[in-house]
């Protein structure tokens, strides 16, 4: 969804995205129902925890005190392919709730992404409809949307 503006050689060489620890375990992608069952059928190995009309990849801690995605194989990278959760593939994109409206943010962590230019950012959200599409799915997938946290740069807002 974001080849226009982040090279998968840029993620495959971070997986920054795919890492966790006890401060942003909050950023976990949730999946839909479907994707859920579409998931499990491929890759009966891995588990999931229900929040809310939501699941996530159920994940454990590590000896390095970090949460790793169940999904991600250390040497090639994601194993979901198209099937990855929403928030993946807008990552480091964010939706989110700040006072009853939905915006979206940018992670501070994604190294090549936030060393753009926030205008070069914000146009990458209306080119081709990303931020459309973005707003659609969390109307149709609320449980998507997180709460805004403080520190991450708010690139556009959406009045309901």
């Amino acid at each position: 969804m974001l080849k226009n503006i982040l090279k998968s050689s840029d993620c495959a060489a971070c997986r920054i995205c795919c890492v966790f620890d006890n401060y942003d375990i909050w950023e976990s992608p949730v999946l839909d129902n479907e994707l859920k069952d579409r998931v499990s059928k491929r890759f009966p190995e891995l588990s999931f925890v229900k929040k809310g009309d939501g699941w996530l990849f159920r994940m454990t801690g590590s000896e390095d005190g970090l949460f790793y995605c169940p999904a991600l194989d250390h040497s090639t990278g994601c194993i979901l392919g198209e099937d990855k959760p929403f928030d993946c593939k807008i990552w480091p994109y964010r939706i989110m709730e700040l006072g009853g409206k939905k915006v979206i943010s940018i992670a501070s962590i994604c190294p090549t992404m936030y060393a753009k230019p926030l205008s070069e950012l914000c146009e990458e959200l209306d080119k081709n409809g990303l931020a459309e599409k973005i707003f659609a799915f969390a109307k149709t997938h609320p449980y998507i949307i997180k709460p805004y946290e403080k520190g991450y740069p708010i690139l556009m807002v959406k009045d309901d």
